[in-house]
């Protein structure tokens, strides 16, 4: 597995259920790595560059959810961000503070 070191200079985003952020507001952190798996589970949370991974990660995991998808806009200053295989992984949880901005994901 390649893995380099992160280098904060753009926003990564996450794509999650509606309801996990609406629990991480209120909790203070996010620890959902992808649909069904924890930060605890997986020991990381997975991210993405831009929006073809979004959409990469969105039709791996997400092609059956009915619910609603939200991409979460993070600034990734002062996480242990790490970029391997491609993807940037945060290793601990993620506080709702990183989250800059919030969308609805529509594939």
């Amino acid at each position: 597995m390649l893995q380099t070191e992160w280098t904060p200079m753009t926003l990564v985003h996450h794509l999650a259920l509606q309801t996990d952020w609406e629990h991480a507001q209120q909790a203070g952190e996010y620890r959902i790595s992808t649909l069904g798996h924890t930060l605890d589970d997986i020991g990381f949370i997975h991210l993405s560059h831009d929006h073809t991974q979004l959409r990469t990660v969105h039709d791996t995991y997400y092609t059956a959810v009915t619910q609603p998808l939200l991409v979460l806009d993070i600034d990734p200053t002062g996480l242990d961000i790490r970029t391997e295989n491609g993807y940037p992984h945060l290793y601990g949880p993620l506080p709702v503070t990183a989250v800059t901005a919030t969308h609805p994901y529509a594939p």
